[in-house]
């Protein structure tokens, strides 16, 4: 057995695309993998398994597996459930659509009818795979898996022409699931990923064979890219380059600083932990592109940090819910920009299996917090298998909540104030399987001393708690692990920044001074943002008194001007070394209003009235009762998304 590990990396001929695909089998025989070689089982083949090179399906192995999983369902059932797995491929023109229509049956199974002996007809579901007695599947990794192309029909040949031979495949009982693509590192330009569409890829080729063989991967869940034991990437078929990323670790404690092959492999494809992946860590999501009004599907998978992460934390709610847990589950400290909202949704799809079918209280510390939550569990409905409800108000709450178990429901904090201050909260359970999922669970807002530990302790006395944040809980903040206990993982900016998972941050000062009378100090309201960041518009509006002297010199006009000349000059010389855009963060929505009015004085062509329109742009609350100035900055829910849309896209203005 070649040591793949030490081959000498300076000396490329030594070192080939065929090493690269003997290094993928051999790690994957380790693990129980069955190999074989492509030709051996090709129609025309030593072992044929294929009737043609059109079929993607190994049906034999498919039928054997389903027989041994669903020993007590009909074998006519069983051949109606092999049927519809295999038109599978070919039930819509979309690839995404029908890959999304097989994730639901691998997944949940394959719903079938069958007429028992008694004459009444029995609706029942066939599984695919095993993910409790692994023993039951069939594992087989196949090198050079040749394909016949579609759309290439020769009316000489009275046949197809041409094929394409993905390098290795993963089969789990005949399934196609996984495709690894891999690069010669002895060709210069033959690269796993690259900028340049001209250059040969393997992300590049990944993406010829969905084109060209889309019935092999109606069927897949995860694509490899590689071009050397040190660079290995995975994503799902609608990643783009950017979205496909290394896999760091094998158990999530010890982590690689490259992208090793051998870690992907031992890290994704141990057999349970490959199933738990395809099970419980992806998501397909109907995203609306609101600039060309329209919906596409996007496939996404679990990084290695939120895997490792979720099934630390699903660990922790077990102990922290059991009879003798103090339900204080932990708390997840994952960096802005790395997917925390998304790993909030895969803990909230395990732990409803894992505990049963609990009811989760998602709860946030502000209405736009708690929409933009909302939105992202809504649109990974199927995972979470129910659908998600938004509590208006104290009553509805109680109804949602007054169930045996399932729901997931999401109140702000202000749900859990009682009427005046110092009163007890109402009871609203006392069900032991309801887990509190708490974003931002750091916040000040959250009032420990003398409000959010308590309220919710008479709301819901029995409930687990667990909190996700994206900054760190400071060292002396004793009431947020009062409520919820130590971390139970750290991913910080330091390792995203590592992982490429969010860019490196830098600060430059630009400071415009603001003139402070000693006399007028004692009247700031430093407690302002904290008393107010969880409260609704109109309430936070009447609570400026105390605030309105800070912000009045935070937005004096002199200032305002100043800031406005210095943000224009410096954003017009970085973009001239380089493409990006920019976020200005104000302190009230006067000061955002007469700053943009400022830039667009000094630049008039950036302003546009059509929200399609306009280099720069105002994003914030308002209502019909603002001042007139004011309206034409206040957009609806689907404007916002047109606006969000357009921030994304760096080939917009």
């Amino acid at each position: 057995m070649v040591d793949y590990d030490t081959l000498n990396f300076m000396t490329p001929y030594k070192y080939t695309e065929s090493d690269l695909e003997n290094a993928v089998l051999e790690w994957l025989e380790e693990m129980g993998y069955a190999i074989a070689f492509g030709p051996d089982l090709a129609p025309d083949g030593e072992s044929p398994e294929r009737a043609s090179y059109k079929d993607v399906i190994l049906e034999n192995r498919l039928r054997g597996a389903v027989a041994k999983i669903n020993p007590s369902i009909p074998q006519e059932a069983q051949e109606d459930a092999i049927k519809k797995v295999i038109s599978t491929a070919y039930s819509s023109p979309d690839l995404l659509s029908a890959n999304s229509a097989f994730h639901k049956m691998l997944v949940l199974g394959v719903d079938v009818e069958y007429r028992r002996e008694d004459g009444s007809i029995a609706g029942d579901k066939v599984a695919l795979i095993d993910a409790q007695n692994l023993d039951k599947n069939d594992w087989l990794a196949i090198n050079q898996y040749t394909v016949t192309r579609e759309g290439q029909y020769s009316a000489t040949a009275k046949a197809f022409e041409g094929t394409r031979r993905p390098d290795v495949i993963v089969f789990v009982n005949g399934l196609p699931l996984a495709v690894f693509e891999l690069k010669n590192p002895a060709e210069l330009n033959a690269k796993a990923m690259s900028g340049d569409l001209d250059e040969p890829t393997a992300f590049h080729q990944i993406q010829t064979y969905k084109s060209e063989i889309p019935s092999l991967f109606a069927y897949n869940e995860l694509c490899i890219v590689s071009d050397h034991v040190k660079n290995a990437l995975v994503g799902t078929l609608s990643s783009d380059a950017e979205r496909f990323v290394g896999w760091k670790s094998v158990d999530g404690k010890d982590r690689t600083k490259t992208n090793d092959l051998a870690t992907l492999i031992r890290g994704i494809f141990a057999k349970d932990r490959f199933l738990d992946i395809v099970r419980n860590f992806i998501v397909f999501e109907n995203e609306k592109d609101s600039r060309n009004n329209v919906t596409k599907i996007i496939k996404k998978l679990a990084a290695y940090h939120q895997y490792y992460a979720v099934n630390k934390a699903v660990k922790s709610t077990i102990e922290a819910a059991s009879p003798t847990g103090d339900k204080r589950a932990g708390v997840i400290w994952h960096t802005q920009g790395s997917g925390k909202s998304l790993t909030m949704v895969f803990f909230a799809g395990k732990i409803v299996e894992e505990l049963d079918n609990p009811t989760l209280v998602l709860l946030t510390d502000r209405n736009d917090l708690d929409g933009q939550l909302y939105d992202t569990f809504l649109k990974c409905g199927e995972l979470i298998r129910q659908i998600p409800k938004q509590a208006g108000d104290r009553n509805e709450l109680k109804k949602l909540l007054s169930v045996a178990s399932g729901g997931v429901v999401f109140p702000t904090i202000q749900k859990f104030m009682p009427e005046e201050k110092g009163d007890k909260h109402p009871l609203l359970s006392d069900r032991r399987n309801i887990v509190v999922i708490v974003d931002e669970a750091h916040r000040s807002q959250y009032d420990f001393i003398d409000g959010f530990a308590r309220h919710m302790h008479d709301a819901l006395p029995s409930a687990s708690f667990i909190g996700f944040t994206g900054t760190p809980i400071e060292l002396s903040d004793k009431n947020t692990r009062a409520v919820f206990g130590e971390y139970i993982d750290v991913y910080d900016i330091r390792r995203a920044v590592q992982d490429k998972v969010t860019v490196d941050i830098y600060y430059e000062p630009r400071l415009a001074k603001i003139e402070l009378l000693k006399a007028m100090t004692p009247a700031i309201d430093v407690e302002f943002e904290e008393l107010t960041e969880g409260e609704e518009v109109e309430k936070k509006e009447k609570l400026k008194s105390k605030w309105a002297r800070l912000e009045a010199m935070i937005g004096s006009e002199k200032r305002i001007a100043l800031i406005a000349k210095d943000v224009v000059e410096h954003f017009e010389a970085r973009r001239g070394a380089m493409d990006g855009k920019g976020m200005f963060v104000a302190m009230s929505r006067r000061i955002a209003v007469e700053l943009y009015d400022e830039i667009i004085k000094l630049r008039p062509q950036w302003h546009s009235d059509g929200i399609k329109g306009g280099f720069i742009k105002v994003v914030m609350t308002g209502a019909a009762s603002d001042p007139a100035h004011y309206q034409q900055h206040i957009h609806a829910k689907g404007e916002r998304d047109v606006l969000a849309d357009r921030m994304k896209d760096p080939k917009d203005e």
